[in-house]
C-alpha cells in the first residue's frame, strides 16, 4: 500500500475532467478542474518554502518513558517499599477495562477499592487533550449505537443518558450521534460520500460488493457473531475461520477486486491495526458481521451506522466512567511486581510523582493491563499467559492533532467536509474533524485528528524517533494547504497500542482459559477478546468485576 504525497494528493485533482468514469455524472468540469490544478500547484510551490517557519511539534503522554522504567528496574534489585497501603481489590489499569471493573465491584457493594494506573489521566486508549482551546482525542474516537448483545455497555449509557427507552424501543439521544456529513473519500481526484469507493452499476466491482454481501450474511446466519465477540458463543466453524489469513480467505473465494481488497484492508487497519495479510479470516467478517453487515452502493438495505462521538472522542465516556471513582484512582504509578501470599496479593508500584515505592496489599487483584505487560508483572504467572503472550502482536499507533489557525482550503470538489476524511490509497487511516460536532454554521480555527496505524517493523522507529519528523510524515500525507494553516503539533504514539487477531488467537484453549481465571489474581483486558474496542474492553472489566465481588463473598 503506497503512501500518498502532497505531489500525488495533487496529482489526482488534476485528474478531475475523468469524474464521469465513477458511473455518473461529471464532479466537475474541465475548465474548473484546470482552474483547481492551478491553485494547488502555487500552493503546493509556496509549501516546499523555506521560508515557512518549522511548525512546532511535541510528543504528548508518558506511558512508554514509564513502562519502560518497569523493564529497567525488574532487570535488577526491586527497591524497597516506602510504606503500605491496604484495600480489598486493588486494579492495575484505569483503562475501560479497569473502570468498568471498578464499577461493577461498587455495585456489589464492594466499596474499597484501589485503581493504579501508569499515566496521569485514567481512560487508556480512550484519553483525550485540549489544543489550541479545543478538545481532541488522543485515542479511541467513538462508540457505535451498541445493540442487544452489548447488554453491559448498554445498561451503562442508559444509566448517563446517552440511551433511554421510550414506548418499548432503545432510542439514542441526538445531541451526541455524529453529525451529518459523516465520512467521505477522496477517489479519483474527488471527495465522494461514504468511505466504500465507487463502482458503476453492472461492473465487476459492483458484482464483487454484492456477492462478499452475501457472504458475510451468510457466515453470520450460519455462525454467529456478535460485539462483544463473547455473546457469539465460539463454534468449530468459527475456529476454522480463525485458522487462516482473511487475504488468502478472500482469494479462494474469489474476491480479487481491488478496491473491495483495499476498503477490507482499510477496515481491517482501523479496528485490529493490521491489513487483511494479518488478521484471521474471523476477524476480517467479524468487522462487518458483528454489526450491521456489509451493504454495495445502491442496495436498498444500505445503512451507516449510527455513533457516539465527541470532540475529546471516546474521553468523554471515560471521564464519566472515572469520574464516581475519582477517590479510588491512583495515577502516575509504574507497578513493578505482584506476588500472591497465603493471605492475598501484594504489589509493589514505584510512585513517578514522589519517586517513592509503594507496597499495596489486598485481598485480590484485577490486572486490566496488556497480557504481555501482566506476564511481566505477575511472579508467578500461569502457564496459560505465557502461552498467549508467545502468539499475541500488538501493533503500534501514532495519533497526531494538529491544530489549525483557519479551515484548510475546501472548493467543492464532491462531498463537502466531513467527520471522517479518507484518501484512498494511502497508508493512514485519514483524519477526524474535532470540531465536527460544534453547532456554530460558520467554519474557524480548528483540530484535525490523523491516525495511523504503523507496521511492527516501525514500533522502535516510533518510539526513538525525533517528533518534528513524525509530524512532517503526517502533514505530507493529508493535504496541500496545511503548512500554511498549523499552528502547533501533538503527537500522541503508542508502541503496543492493539492486540492484533492473528490467525488461531481468538480460538486459542489458552486464551479462553485467562477469561475464566478464578483466584486471587484475575484479568480484565480486550487483549482477552484478541482485539481492542470499547465494546470488548468494558465487557471483560464488567465481567471481571463480578468474579472478583462473587469470590469475596464466599
Amino acid at each position: 500500500m503506497r503512501r500518498q504525497t502532497r505531489r500525488a494528493w495533487l496529482g489526482r485533482v488534476a485528474g478531475l475532467g475523468g469524474a464521469a468514469a465513477l458511473g455518473g455524472p461529471a464532479l466537475l468540469g474541465p475548465a474548473l478542474a484546470t482552474t483547481l490544478a492551478t491553485t494547488l500547484t502555487t500552493t503546493l510551490a509556496a509549501c516546499s518554502d523555506p521560508a515557512i517557519a518549522p511548525v512546532p511539534a511535541a510528543w504528548v503522554g508518558a506511558a512508554h518513558e514509564r513502562g519502560h522504567r518497569l523493564r529497567h528496574l525488574r532487570s535488577g534489585a526491586l527497591p524497597a517499599a516506602a510504606r503500605t497501603q491496604r484495600c480489598d481489590v486493588l486494579i492495575v489499569g484505569a483503562g475501560i477495562a479497569g473502570l468498568a471493573c471498578a464499577r461493577a465491584l461498587g455495585r456489589a457493594g464492594i466499596s474499597d477499592v484501589a485503581l493504579l494506573e501508569l499515566e496521569d489521566q485514567a481512560g487508556g486508549n480512550s484519553r483525550g487533550q485540549t489544543l489550541g482551546g479545543q478538545r481532541c482525542p488522543l485515542g479511541a474516537h467513538y462508540l457505535p449505537v451498541p445493540d442487544a448483545a452489548a447488554s453491559e455497555v448498554s445498561e451503562w449509557l442508559h444509566q448517563i443518558g446517552l440511551l433511554t427507552s421510550q414506548a418499548g424501543r432503545t432510542v439514542a439521544d441526538e445531541r451526541h450521534l455524529c453529525h451529518s456529513p459523516q465520512e467521505r473519500l477522496f477517489f479519483d481526484g474527488a471527495w465522494l460520500d461514504g468511505l466504500l469507493p465507487p463502482a458503476a452499476p453492472g461492473s465487476a466491482t459492483q458484482r464483487q460488493y454484492r456477492a462478499f454481501a452475501a457472504a458475510v450474511d451468510e457466515v453470520r446466519h450460519r455462525l454467529g457473531f456478535a460485539m462483544p465477540s463473547l455473546k457469539a458463543g465460539w463454534t468449530d466453524g468459527h475456529s476454522a475461520l480463525d485458522a487462516e489469513a482473511f487475504a488468502p480467505w478472500l482469494a479462494r473465494h474469489g474476491f480479487d477486486d481491488a478496491q473491495l481488497r483495499w476498503y477490507l484492508d482499510y477496515a481491517c487497519r482501523d479496528d485490529y491495526g493490521a491489513g487483511a495479510a494479518e488478521v484471521s479470516a474471523w476477524a476480517g467478517l467479524h468487522y462487518f458481521a458483528s454489526r450491521h453487515g456489509f451493504h454495495a452502493p445502491g442496495d436498498d438495505s444500505a445503512e451507516r451506522d449510527a455513533v457516539f462521538t465527541w470532540p475529546e472522542g471516546n474521553a468523554w465516556l471515560a471521564e464519566r466512567l472515572a469520574m464516581p471513582l475519582r477517590e479510588h484512582l491512583h495515577g502516575s504509578r509504574v507497578v513493578l511486581r505482584i506476588e500472591q501470599q497465603r493471605d492475598g496479593v501484594q504489589a509493589l508500584a514505584w510512585n513517578a510523582a514522589s519517586g517513592d515505592t509503594e507496597a499495596w496489599q489486598a485481598k485480590a487483584v484485577v490486572l486490566a493491563v496488556p497480557l504481555f505487560v501482566a506476564a511481566r508483572l505477575l511472579a508467578q504467572a500461569p502457564d496459560a499467559l505465557a502461552e498467549v503472550v508467545q502468539r499475541m502482536p500488538h501493533a503500534p499507533w501514532l495519533v497526531a492533532n494538529l491544530h489549525l489557525r483557519e479551515p484548510l482550503l475546501d472548493r467543492g470538489i464532491g462531498a463537502p467536509p466531513s467527520w471522517d476524511n479518507v484518501a484512498y490509497g494511502s497508508a493512514s487511516l485519514g483524519y477526524v474533524d474535532a470540531g465536527h460536532q460544534r453547532l456554530s454554521p460558520l467554519p474557524g480555527p480548528g483540530v484535525i485528528t490523523a491516525y495511523w496505524a504503523l507496521p511492527q517493523a516501525e514500533r522502535q522507529a516510533l518510539l526513538a524517533g525525533d517528533a518534528t519528523a513524525w509530524a512532517q510524515r503526517v502533514i505530507d500525507d493529508l493535504h496541500p494547504d496545511l503548512p500554511h494553516k498549523l499552528a502547533q503539533v501533538a503527537l500522541m504514539r503508542y508502541g503496543h497500542a492493539m492486540s492484533i487477531p492473528v490467525p488461531g488467537l481468538r480460538s486459542s484453549p489458552a486464551l479462553a482459559a485467562l477469561s475464566q481465571q478464578q483466584g486471587r489474581v484475575q484479568f480484565a483486558h480486550s487483549d482477552l477478546s484478541a482485539y481492542s474496542v470499547f465494546e470488548e474492553a468494558f465487557t471483560q472489566g464488567e465481567l471481571a468485576g463480578r468474579r472478583v465481588a462473587a469470590s469475596l463473598r464466599r
